[in-house]
């Protein structure tokens, strides 16, 4: 007789509310990272365990409540990530209204979230009456010691964890990251093989559009990996350290761990190897500073070319840490795109963003040197920042243009739950979202901060008539046209006639 399940990770679906009509055909479909890490993690440790994308299946939340309860799990942990700074945010749309739907199916279900905003507000989501844990950070040791227990007596005792007490929510002491030296151990992998497919492995998953580029044929299989997890720097408006967390004090934000951890070199080509095999060529690379610490990825590219593995890549870089004697390698290796954190074209309101972090290089000269050496660049570009007026605004589309890089993304400032800047937005009484939704870039709701000198309609008007300046501009149509093909062209035209609606801007809903 088999055993009970004792966990099944949910990635619940918010792609509609967060995307709009772009989520039909546009937007990727990311294997879900964390469900992966924490599924091979305690299966390791001998527990039982399930994954349920609901985002990969396109499940209504009826199906995804009945799929639920047919796997009967002692606890239904929801993994609310995603691979962009905000989506830990706006993916608390589905989770939340999925949570409530499960919670009225099967009152006796014990429901768990674990991911970025839990960690950012971990209070405030427990007081959800429909959540009764969270795991804070990361949560893998947590949910280790969690799954030793019965899931209802002596919840006091686990670090890493809040739970409810005759209805009160409680927050236990902290517990630690995974630390760097254990992470090929305690972090084993990914539960590939736990993933939904149609007829291949992996074929539910897509591309970002321009990764393939803008071919929708080259989507799929598709993955996403990462070879280390955080980041070094310490910029007011990302979140992304806040799973690092080990300090339940309020107001801790992401600047206060910035921690980073690598898998080995190893290790890892393990994973490529296995994406390898199941006929997987298309893959993202989600580290924040993956072109950082050449003693980590310089042995993985060798390894992937010395295999002869035939990858189509993307990884991210910050405009000042690309070294030129690396990108022939990042080239046969197969990473095809580098993702440039260019942010601003003022220096001054860069440095002051990220606290002095950003070295002062030409970005100019670093664009021409990474095409020089045949990559393709997606540069992102932020509007909003507090700082900005409309003629900074202005100096950053106009260098957008000028670059004219393969692709662009362009994101109004939002002050992140789990960032210094959102910190500094409610000390300073600055409007805030009222919804999930208001987090997410390119949903109706979304509700971007205001400027010194912008209100938040502004600055997301500002962004919106950037955004089809650029996708419309018959310099970049003609580069889209020249390097991938007259038919890509189409496919870019056709998605620019995709106009976003917004609540902000008095856009009907």
């Amino acid at each position: 007789m088999n055993r009970q399940l004792d966990v099944l990770f949910v990635n619940p679906d918010s792609s509609a509310q967060a995307y709009q009509d772009l989520s039909k055909d546009y937007s990727a479909i990311e294997t879900p990272t964390w469900c992966l890490l924490l599924a091979q993690s305690c299966r390791a440790k001998g527990f039982g365990v399930a994954i349920l994308d609901c985002g990969a299946e396109r499940l209504s939340e009826a199906a995804a409540v009945k799929r639920i309860g047919e796997a009967n799990a002692r606890l239904v942990c929801f993994v609310v990530y995603g691979q962009n700074p905000n989506s830990g945010t706006t993916n608390m749309i589905g989770a939340t209204s999925l949570a409530s739907r499960v919670k009225e199916a099967q009152g006796d279900a014990i429901i768990c979230f674990v991911g970025s905003h839990v960690s950012a507000l971990p209070a405030e989501v427990l007081a959800h009456k429909d959540i009764d844990l969270v795991l804070l950070n990361e949560g893998v040791y947590a949910l280790h010691n969690l799954l030793k227990t019965d899931l209802k007596h002596d919840l006091e005792k686990i670090k890493g964890i809040g739970h409810k007490q005759n209805g009160v929510p409680q927050l236990n002491p902290p517990e630690m990251v995974v630390p760097h030296e254990r992470m090929d151990i305690d972090l084993p992998g990914y539960a590939w093989d736990l993933l939904p497919y149609r007829e291949k492995p992996l074929d539910l998953y897509r591309a970002h559009f321009w990764h393939a580029e803008f071919n929708h044929e080259l989507r799929t299989p598709f993955a996403a990996i990462y070879t280390s997890l955080g980041c070094k720097f310490k910029c007011d408006f990302c979140m992304i350290n806040i799973v690092n967390r080990v300090d339940n004090a309020d107001g801790t934000v992401s600047a206060n761990s910035p921690n980073m951890r690598f898998w080995s070199p190893g290790f890892i080509i393990g994973e490529f190897e296995k994406l390898a095999q199941m006929g997987v060529e298309t893959i993202r690379i989600s580290d924040e500073m993956f072109f950082l610490n050449k003693n980590y990825f310089e042995p993985l590219l060798n390894s992937i070319v010395d295999r002869g593995y035939k990858f189509r890549m993307w990884s991210y870089s910050r405009v000042d840490t690309v070294r030129p004697n690396y990108l022939d390698l990042f080239k046969r290796a197969g990473i095809g795109w580098l993702a440039l954190g260019v942010e601003a074209a003022s220096q001054s309101i860069r440095r002051e963003v990220s606290k002095g972090s950003f070295q002062e290089v030409n970005i100019r000269q670093v664009a021409q040197t990474i095409q020089d050496h045949g990559l393709n660049i997606i540069s992102n570009y932020i509007f909003g920042f507090p700082d900005d007026t409309m003629e900074t605004m202005q100096q950053t589309l106009d260098l957008a243009l000028e670059l004219n890089t393969e692709m662009s993304n362009m994101y109004p400032c939002q002050a992140l739950p789990g960032s210094p800047l959102y910190n500094t937005a409610r000390a300073n009484g600055w409007a805030l979202p009222d919804s999930y939704a208001g987090y997410a870039f390119l949903s109706y709701e979304s509700q971007p901060l205001p400027t010194k000198h912008c209100s938040a309609a502004e600055v997301l008007k500002f962004r919106d008539e950037a955004w089809q300046k650029y996708f419309s501009n018959p310099a970049f149509l003609s580069l889209v046209e020249r390097k991938f093909g007259a038919p890509q062209r189409a496919n870019v035209e056709a998605m620019a006639k995709i106009k976003l609606r917004r609540k902000l801007l008095g856009h009907p809903a």
